[in-house]
């Protein structure tokens, strides 16, 4: 049995304080696990590679809108494997940094085998066994495969698999209806597949608020099929060699199909505590399998941490990274930091781009009152960048808290909103976390950014800023 300083299992964020520990300490000893490829999900098999294939459909999307300005441009050949290899080459050199790192640092012990307890603090790796008292799990998660009549026995495709394909499918139909369908959904449109998106929720994008949901669907629907509120419930082969996606409507009852060549899930991510076993570590899990921790992200095991996908909050890699801090400074420092998602932001990569931060609109009514809120609305094409960019549907809405003008919430829907949304970040995280440097700042004119300052200086009730959307609408 082999006794180290630490055990970490994942080589995602926790590899942020293993770095800071090899640096502080160049005597300590670290076991590193990661049963795939080194350098986490976000790098091997989730935003890092689906951003390096976006980028690409956003432009051809924006050479789409040429016209509109007298431009003549023609798009001739979409190259869609070299789109794909030059995903593979940069991702490949960057787990390949990695992988030398580990393997060549003396403080570390790479393991690139399945981790697994057998007692508290004690892990079986491969043929070893090695226990720590102290233990960092990073341990990802992985993709969900619904129980659909018919799907085990076709080839299809995950948000994992998706990256291997060197031939574009002449059509693709997208089982679920959340971000990676939303975001799949569009490349593979602005690649020339003819796509079609089959969610279970009423809402498209349902995480987001309805009316930005509205637009997205308004927008996409010009470049895809998208089907809301019905369930999956067979997948056959058709008598042309495609693949039948059988859906119901979850209301009527009324069944539908779709035929395509390829077939894409992305109905979500789920843990992988099974492998883990846990529970012979002592170490509770929830009734789905996410690790349970504390609000200083401890386990119910003293002195185990879990951070990032494995304790099932929010599966972003920002997340994971601002955990990993948290755990840092309570593991290592013994600060006794609490961890704060007061201001989660995220972004959909979609076209139309859509970024998120705090309280949606009945989160806040449910916490403060309608009374207690003011929300902010402005449309990109009320200012002066917005229209020149012919920006038209496109808006800001802010949530307020009334009377101190605190910061609850922020959606944005247009082109820029993952860079524009950190206007309002920033402000979340400073004691007052106040809108007043927004409303009160001096914003360049005419610059995108008008539209969020705009947004704050529009301050409204909720009645009156839904009498307002009516009309927007």
């Amino acid at each position: 049995m082999k006794d180290y300083d630490l055990i970490v299992i994942g080589t995602g964020s926790a590899m942020n304080i293993v770095n800071a520990m090899i640096n502080a300490d160049p005597d300590i000893k670290i076991a590193v696990i990661d049963k795939d490829e080194p350098g986490g999900i976000c790098l091997t098999r989730g935003c890092i590679p689906s951003k390096l294939l976006l980028y690409p459909a956003e432009l051809i999307r924006e050479i789409g809108t040429a016209g509109i300005f007298g431009i003549d441009v023609e798009i001739k050949n979409i190259d869609f494997k070299n789109v794909m290899d030059r995903m593979r080459k940069h991702i490949f050199e960057d787990i390949n940094m990695i992988r030398e790192g580990l393997s060549d640092d003396e403080n570390i012990d790479y393991y690139t085998e399945v981790a697994e307890f057998t007692a508290p603090y004690t892990l079986k790796v491969g043929s070893e066994t090695i226990t720590s008292k102290m233990i960092f799990l990073c341990t990802g998660s992985r993709t969900l495969i619904p129980s659909v009549k018919g799907l085990d026995e076709v080839q299809y495709l995950t948000s994992d698999t998706v990256l291997e394909m060197t031939k574009l499918p002449e059509s693709i139909a997208i089982i679920g209806g959340g971000y990676i369908a939303a975001e799949y959904g569009h490349f593979f449109s602005a690649m020339g597949s003819k796509v079609s998106i089959i969610g279970r929720n009423s809402q498209f994008i349902p995480e987001e608020e309805v009316e930005v949901s509205a637009l997205a669907m308004r927008v996409m629907s010009k470049h895809m099929n998208l089907i809301t509120g019905h369930e999956v419930i067979e997948v056959q082969m058709s008598s042309d060699g495609k693949k039948k996606v059988v859906a119901r409507d979850r209301n009527s009852g009324e069944e539908i199909s779709v035929e395509a060549e390829e077939i894409l899930v992305a109905t979500g991510r789920g843990p992988t505590t099974d492998i883990l076993h846990p529970e012979k570590g002592e170490i509770d899990t929830d009734s789905k399998g996410w690790i349970i921790v504390n609000e200083y992200l401890e386990t119910s095991q003293p002195n185990i941490w879990a951070l990032g996908d494995a304790i099932g909050k929010y599966l972003f890699k920002h997340v994971a990274n601002y955990e990993s801090t948290i755990v840092y400074y309570n593991a290592v420092l013994h600060k006794n930091v609490k961890v704060d998602y007061h201001a989660v932001p995220h972004a959909v990569f979609s076209h139309p781009e859509i970024a998120s931060v705090g309280l949606r609109e009945k989160e806040a009514i449910e916490k403060y009152g309608e009374d207690k809120i003011l929300i902010g609305f402005k449309k990109y094409e009320d200012t002066a960048k917005g229209q020149a960019m012919d920006a038209k549907g496109y808006f800001v809405k802010v949530i307020v808290e009334a009377g101190t003008n605190r910061i609850l919430g922020a959606h944005i829907i247009g082109p820029h909103a993952s860079i524009i949304i950190h206007q309002i970040i920033p402000l979340m995280y400073t004691p007052e976390q106040s809108a007043g440097p927004i409303m009160y700042g001096m914003d360049i004119h005419p610059a995108l950014s008008e539209v969020v300052s705009r947004a704050f200086n529009s301050l409204m009730p909720v009645a009156h800023y839904h009498h307002i959307l009516e009309h927007h609408n």
